[in-house]
């Protein structure tokens, strides 16, 4: 059975808009995974412009929820996520001049910093991932340095359906990342920017476990509902 984690971080993007407790990130964890969400993911981000330390914190203290904390290999966020301890972590390509994370880690010129970031966790016995871009070399280096987990980033496919593009390129692209990786021996995660539509298509591919949205979930939450929502990924990723 596949896995979809709910990205939350713009519950805070909300709550911090008016500078105010409400809405709380804390309550929507919880609220997810009770209605069916596998894990939760939070962005811990260098400039906290939505998840703030201590919702970090919280979060990650909710007994039998599973936290999946997105950080970049900024030493200060790397020494608060070990302190924080949430069950997995998803190392990422951090600008604060982007509105959203705009593409995978450049693993060809980092692979020696990752290395020892990914042992530090490995030590703590946290599961770790490489956010990446659909390329076969960055899988290869994935593997050499040991990472748990690839999680595929998502987002030129999920534009390109949107704007009613050619996608078989990109989504062959992804298949072959996904296979390799398999092989390897990597668990293979995707996400940025899916909807229902690319999140139907890419749970085609069997070497895909995991879907991390959150952007959209939030999005369609604001007419239908979080549960509601929850559960109708849940059915397409199956």
């Amino acid at each position: 059975m596949k896995r979809l984690g709910v990205n939350i971080d713009h519950v805070a993007t909300i709550r911090n808009a008016r500078g105010e407790l409400h809405p709380d990130p804390f309550f929507a964890a919880k609220f997810a995974k009770k209605s069916g969400a596998d894990s939760i993911t939070i962005h811990l981000r260098e400039d906290r412009r939505h998840i703030k330390d201590n919702d970090a914190s919280k979060i990650c203290s909710i007994k039998n929820l599973l936290v999946n904390l997105e950080i970049s290999t900024n030493p200060s966020i790397v020494k608060k996520a070990l302190k924080i301890k949430p069950s997995f972590i998803c190392i990422v390509p951090e600008n604060r001049n982007e509105i959203t994370t705009e593409g995978g880690l450049d693993l060809k010129k980092n692979k020696f910093k990752l290395k020892k970031i990914i042992d530090q966790f490995k030590k703590k016995n946290i599961r770790t991932s490489l956010f990446i871009n659909p390329r076969l070399n960055d899988i290869k280096i994935s593997s050499l340095i040991k990472s748990d987990c690839v999680e595929i980033h998502t987002g030129k496919l999920a534009n390109l359906l949107k704007k009613n593009k050619s996608y078989t390129k990109e989504l062959s692209m992804i298949k072959k990342c996904s296979t390799l990786a398999n092989s390897l021996g990597l668990e293979v995660h995707a996400g940025h920017g899916l909807d229902y539509r690319s999140a139907k298509l890419l749970s085609k591919i069997k070497e895909i476990q995991e879907f991390n949205i959150g952007h959209y979930i939030i999005g369609e939450s604001i007419f239908f509902g979080l549960s509601r929502v929850i559960k109708n990924f849940k059915k397409i990723i199956k």
